[in-house]
């Protein structure tokens, strides 16, 4: 038996360990450009004004967009969960439902709205609207774990209600703030569409606008590896702002629940108008868009042959690539929970570096490796599922881990002791029990790539139309009339991820 179960763990190791490689692709292509191009090939690249203004587009769309993004996350997270706000449970709700929209549609919305918008100020409007929910889904967690007494004791020095939340809640939501700034951080660098459509360059728009020219030549390669430079970037500027400061506390602290901070008619009015015009920004603006262009297609829209081969198409894609990337996360998941070590962390680190790199770097990377190596692989099903895999790795592998680390092993090792070999036991006792974390992790890849957009792009097989393609398809001819039910359609298919979050986001405070 301890034969097998070394097998075993020999044969999960080994998966992993070749998973963890294949991920690790981007960055050696990335390192094999620089090094295949020379130092001075790099610098006269490198060294150019349009990587200057790149650089400076980037760093002005970030200092502006992430402390906005910031402010506006932390307020309504306040305002929903400490004070008593009327109907804040409703405006929780809607303050999380934006991420239901894909940035590209809010970005779609604003400019049919207001053609003349664009630049950096279209940039940072759009984006704060965008994408503010992924910092304030883990500050209102934070806030409603908070133990209440911490607060008590604030007040009882005599500190005011501000000096309160400056003084002693906002250094407990530093984490939060820190890991929702680089989820926004991350997404500002990887966005395409939503830029494109208001004529603002990044790095990314910039690329895909180099492959289609120049179809993979050298500026485009190192334009990702100054990309991913800035996303290696930021991930250590968040590492390093997390610090070394305690957050957790020993017991279960007070088991009652704050009445919340009372509201003057000024500051109720206030918190109001705040929720009113974020719901208008984020929800009403594309909604009521959506509907004015459907009203003027009518049903001729609807009739459209290419829509449905889209939706059909992006359900299969999405399928595939949910049970694929699910499948591939068992052998690090269960190493994780099961047998965890420093291999093992160093392995699925690999795994979390390079699912935070953009789209459209590891596209560009697929590209250049199956032209050169293997090129009748290019432009097919493979790459494309393969980008899916490289991609959204980690929201399968973090729904696994949780679920197999809820199914008691002694299960495992009774069914091995009744005759089971260690692969039959894994599969019939604990994936069975993990399946309910399985499909979660598996709806969150399957609703991710239903609205990715430019790896599908880049790798999609001639004739491929998927629901985002689809989308950019029309909204780049200006026809957004047609564009509208492809918008729509992704809008409902991004429902379930965000009620999900929304649940998610309320059972880990215990609530």
């Amino acid at each position: 038996m301890r034969r097998r179960q070394r097998r075993r763990n020999a044969w999960l190791v080994g998966a992993a360990l070749g998973l963890s490689l294949l991920a690790l692709l981007p960055l050696g292509f990335i390192v094999g450009v620089a090094v295949q191009q020379g130092w001075q090939n790099i610098a006269a690249l490198v060294l150019r004004p349009r990587m200057a203004q790149l650089l400076l587009n980037t760093l002005a769309l970030t200092l502006l967009t992430l402390p906005l993004c910031v402010l506006l996350g932390v307020s309504l997270a306040w305002l929903t969960e400490r004070t008593r706000l009327p109907g804040r449970r409703l405006w929780a709700l809607l303050a999380t439902a934006p991420l239901a929209i894909p940035a590209f549609v809010h970005s779609y919305a604003w400019v049919s709205v207001a053609p003349g918008l664009h630049g950096l100020p279209a940039a940072v409007l759009i984006s704060v609207i965008a994408y503010f929910p992924f910092l304030y889904l883990p500050v209102a967690a934070t806030l409603r774990r908070l133990d209440p007494a911490l607060e008590d004791v604030g007040q009882s020095l005599g500190l005011k209600p501000w000096a309160v939340f400056f003084r002693v809640v906002l250094p407990q939501l530093r984490l939060a703030i820190s890991g929702g700034t680089l989820l926004v951080g991350l997404h500002l660098l990887a966005e395409f569409g939503l830029y494109a459509l208001i004529r603002f360059d990044t790095f990314t728009t910039a690329i895909y606008d180099q492959f289609q020219s120049s179809f993979n030549g050298p500026a485009a390669n190192m334009m990702a590896g100054v990309l991913a430079l800035c996303c290696l970037l930021l991930l250590t500027v968040e590492a390093a702002s997390r610090g070394h400061a305690r957050y957790a506390r020993v017991g279960s602290g007070s088991p009652r629940v704050l009445p919340g901070w009372r509201l003057n008619r000024r500051d109720t009015a206030l918190g109001l108008g705040l929720m009113l015009a974020t719901c208008a920004l984020t929800l009403g603006v594309p909604l009521l868009t959506l509907g004015r262009w459907l009203l003027a297609g009518g049903l001729e829209v609807w009739r459209n042959d290419e829509l449905w081969t889209a939706l059909w198409q992006t359900l299969l894609l999405a399928s595939a690539g949910a049970l694929l990337t699910t499948l591939a996360a068992i052998p690090a998941a269960w190493l994780s929970v099961r047998a965890p070590s420093r291999l093992q962390r160093l392995l699925e680190g690999g795994n979390y570096l390079s699912s935070s790199l953009p789209g459209i770097v590891v596209a560009l990377a697929l590209v250049t490796l199956t032209i050169h190596l293997a090129p009748p692989l290019y432009q097919t099903l493979f790459t494309v599922l393969l980008a899916y895999l490289l991609m959204f790795l980690p929201r399968a592998l973090v729904s696994l881990r949780a679920g197999i680390a809820q199914a008691p092993v002694e299960l495992e090792n009774i069914a091995r002791s009744l005759g089971r070999s260690p692969g039959q036991a894994l599969w019939r006792v604990t994936l069975r029990l993990a399946a309910p974390g399985a499909a979660a992790g598996a709806a969150l890849v399957f609703l991710a790539i239903c609205n990715e957009l430019t790896a599908t792009l880049l790798l999609a097989p001639s004739g491929t139309r998927t629901l985002a393609t689809g989308f950019w398809a029309m909204s780049s001819e200006i026809d957004y009339a047609a564009a509208a039910p492809y918008a729509l359609i992704m809008i409902v298919l991004s429902l379930p991820l965000t009620a999900l979050l929304y649940q998610q986001s309320k059972r880990t405070a215990g609530r």
